[in-house]
């Protein structure tokens, strides 16, 4: 017993290295995500369209700008999703339409105590701060009170980010307020949609092939209008001023307001490493159980295995991971953990013919092994419940080895 335990312990070491040759694949796998999604696209972050109106600082006269955020914010996305295969590896990647509408009021510059003389009206624009200029795929143009206005990129070193920003638009007549406006902006992009709520009123819909969406950041989808099934889903948001601690309107300096930012990650929720890992966390209790049935056999029927048997039987369990990862990687993982099952179960089977000298006992074997193997993969398979069946599934294991154990005379053997 002190043997085959000591052995037991050993077999944790080849399957550990394993487990790091589960992780070294997935980090290659996510190395390879990351960079086909720089290529093709990165993660999107909107702030914006915001008017930008300079003015003289009647105190310093310094120039200055104030920034005005719209009154109403609707946006309707369109978001279709897509594998990129590179060598053996799959990157999610998508191209999203976003369309924008929207109006603005007029700000009023004598809260501040700033005179109508010192406001450059005339040298307005239109600003966005956002991410992956890269990857946008067409012009990008804002009608403004019915006048085209296109957007030029520029880089924002106050606050890291890319932006856009239109030519001056001249806003001097006061019948320019409420001024409308709407655009469409195209991306590839990768992982992440986020979008900053800087309307008074911010209403956002959403719609995508993709089927397991997770909704991020500092607010959730309306729950009535969320629809996810397994073509793809649809949701809408819609916050109010009062939801988010940040004015309309700012001076001198635009505020970093990433932190209220909200949207959609495009995430896969288990992938077949994670099955890997979470199947290999179950290599010892497979290990121990299948030493412990041969151990009661051995018991039982007085026949002699020896340790180095043990250790053949351990090593082609162990053997059960690498196989598992390497089909993994050329196919599904379903396929891979029933071809690797198999093949494991029937060699310590036929394994156990030679060593147990009938047919009874490599039959028991090979039964609770593939029972075993069964057991696992049922509990991977869930979330919610994988801790609750998998203690249940034990508990019963324990039972049934204690009642087959209990006419044992350990005192005779």
């Amino acid at each position: 017993m002190i043997m085959v335990g000591f052995l037991a312990l050993i077999l944790l070491i080849p399957l550990a290295f394993v487990q790091n040759l589960i992780e070294e694949r997935s980090e290659r796998k996510n190395e390879v995500v990351k960079e086909v999604g720089e290529k093709w696209g990165s993660s999107i972050y909107f702030y914006g369209p915001i008017l930008k109106i300079p003015y003289t600082d009647p105190n310093s006269k310094t120039y200055k700008y104030a920034y005005l955020f719209p009154e109403q914010l609707d946006n309707q996305t369109t978001v279709e999703t897509k594998p990129l295969n590179r060598s053996i590896y799959d990157a999610t990647v998508y191209t999203a339409e976003m369309n924008f509408k929207g109006s603005y009021i007029k700000p009023d510059f004598d809260l501040h105590n700033i005179p109508a003389g010192y406001v450059h009206w005339d040298k307005a624009t239109i600003l966005i701060q956002t991410t992956n200029l890269k990857s946008i795929k067409d012009q990008v143009d804002i009608t403004f009170n019915g006048q085209k206005h296109t957007f030029e990129p520029i880089y924002n070193s106050n606050s890291g980010y890319e932006a856009l920003e239109t030519p001056y638009i001249d806003l001097s007549g006061s019948a320019l307020f409420p001024a409308a406006f709407q655009f469409k902006i195209k991306y590839n992009g990768s992982e992440l949609i986020k979008m900053v709520p800087i309307g008074k009123t911010t209403e956002m819909s959403m719609k995508s092939n993709w089927h397991s969406p997770s909704f991020t950041g500092n607010f959730l989808p309306n729950d009535k209008t969320k629809v996810i099934t397994d073509n793809g889903f649809s949701a809408k948001w819609k916050v109010l001023h009062i939801n988010r601690a940040f004015s309309q309107q700012y001076f001198k300096t635009l505020p970093d307001l990433s932190k209220y930012a909200f949207g959609v990650n495009f995430v896969v929720p288990v992938d077949e490493y994670q099955k890997n890992e979470r199947v290999s966390k179950y290599g010892f209790l497979v290990i121990g159980l299948t030493f412990l049935t041969f151990f009661l056999i051995q018991a039982i029927s007085k026949i002699r295995v020896h340790i180095f048997q043990y250790f053949m039987i351990g090593i082609a369990l162990v053997m059960f991971y690498t196989l598992l990862i390497a089909i993994t990687e050329h196919s599904s993982f379903r396929l891979a953990y029933v071809i690797s099952g198999i093949a494991v179960v029937i060699m310590i089977t036929l394994y156990s013919f030679s060593i147990l000298k009938n047919r009874k006992f490599p039959a028991l074997i090979g039964t609770s092994l593939s029972a075993l193997y069964l057991f696992i993969y049922i509990i991977i398979q869930m979330e919610n419940y994988a801790l609750l069946v998998g203690s249940i599934g034990l508990f019963i294991i324990l039972g049934l080895v204690m009642y087959l154990s209990r006419k044992i005379d350990w005192n005779s053997n």
